[in-house]
């Protein structure tokens, strides 16, 4: 009579055990459990003969350039291009420990404020972007993001200090070694204005950046004033990090035109995003090599392609050869121009990524021949974690 009784019992207990476990592994917090292996090694890849062989060719590659990017980490805002490209990479794999990197060990919270407009605009991008791929809920990223960009435009950098409305490095007014210049740098915290408006539906962040592209009727915005049609921007000259007005000859302002596009559905933001980045990566404009198109001039490549696969994301059947060109551009760069380049572009014992990508070098730009720093490192992870990300997507790519 005892032992049924008993084996009840036992059954019962086991059940629940069994039950308590399988709870357990599914409901606790993904952000907080690690995967293996999340992508087969290189080697595997290539042997597999398979349609994703090369999207986990790029995320290793991503991986190995991201080792390098955690050791040096700084919070500030050249840390910040690095966790644009992890987001990225997060949002490719699912890997806890690049979330836990950048929200529980180094909190993208409590980054540098920084100097110019473009430090904190960096810093916001990279919040929004992990509160993106974050499933949009962790409030306390937004609220930040939102407290550096009140912060600069009650300080008086979004103004018409030059005859148009722009974000400046500086306030009007203030005494400084460098002149007040606007640059599209500066620009990139409109794009983070859409990005805020998009968080919490704030009519007044949509509207800062649709004054910076569009003035107020009586003074013009950055599209009267630099853009001249067919993908043409034309801006003041000087050096590319301290004066050019469009480093990168106005592809930069891709992200911002893709945010609007999103917010407003007006198909001028699209048309302007495709018309520039054809002209620009049309090898005919001297921007481009013909060959593996790296661009010959600037550092900052990482922004580069950013600002490349925005528009491609925007628009991927306008631009279906862009992703065939960038994987060019940085399979030159991983094989040091095919091991003929004159400046090392990749150090293999580290995966240390130069910041100017011309195999010759002599570009203009800020740290260009700075080889795994943080600057250099974080915007390498910015590049390669951005494409793989986009090759994770399965898209076709149209090879040269």
């Amino acid at each position: 009579m005892s032992e049924k009784p008993s084996r009840i019992l036992l059954v019962t207990v086991a059940a629940v055990v069994i039950v308590g476990l399988a709870a357990f592994v599914l409901l606790r917090p993904f952000s907080f459990r690690e995967r293996k292996n999340p992508v087969p090694s290189e080697s595997d890849a290539r042997k597999s003969g398979t349609a994703s062989a090369d999207s986990a060719i790029w995320l290793e590659r991503a991986r190995a350039i991201d080792e390098l990017y955690h050791l040096v980490y700084t919070p500030c805002w050249e840390g910040a291009y690095g966790a644009i490209g992890d987001a990225y990479l997060f949002a490719a794999t699912n890997d806890s420990s690049l979330l836990r990197f950048h929200l529980v060990d180094h909190d993208l919270r409590l980054m540098c404020e920084g100097r110019w407009v473009d430090d904190r605009a960096w810093v916001c991008l990279a919040e929004l972007a992990w509160w993106r791929v974050t499933g949009m809920k962790n409030e306390a990223l937004v609220l930040d993001a939102r407290r550096r960009y009140i912060a600069a435009r009650n300080e008086g950098r979004l103004s018409d200090w030059e005859g148009y409305w722009s974000w400046y490095n500086w306030p009007p007014g203030t005494r400084r070694s460098e002149r007040i210049f606007t640059n599209s740098n500066m620009n990139q915290m409109a794009t983070a204005a859409c990005g805020l408006y998009e968080a919490t539906h704030d009519k007044r962040f949509l509207d800062d950046a649709l004054l910076v592209w569009h003035g107020n009727g009586k003074i013009p915005g950055i599209r009267q004033m630099l853009y001249k049609g067919d993908g043409l921007w034309e801006g003041e000259g000087g050096r590319a990090a301290f004066g050019k007005q469009l480093p990168w000859e106005g592809v930069e302002y891709s992200p911002l035109v893709a945010a609007l596009y999103r917010l407003t559905g007006e198909p001028e933001y699209r048309a302007i995003a495709i018309a520039t980045v054809r002209r620009i990566m049309d090898p005919a404009n001297g921007w481009i090599d013909p060959v593996d198109y790296f661009q010959f001039r600037m550092d900052g490549n990482g922004a580069f392609v950013n600002f490349l696969l925005d528009a491609y994301m925007l628009a991927p059947d306008s631009l279906s050869d862009l992703p065939g060109k960038i994987e060019k551009m940085l399979t030159h760069v991983w094989t040091n121009h095919d091991n003929t380049a004159t400046v090392t572009l990749h150090r293999e014992s580290d995966h240390g990524i130069r910041n100017g990508w011309n195999p010759q070098g002599g570009e203009d730009g800020y740290g260009v021949d700075e080889i795994g720093t943080i600057h250099a490192q974080a915007e390498a992870v910015r590049a390669f974690g951005i494409y793989a990300y986009v090759r994770s997507l399965k898209i076709a790519v149209t090879r040269f």
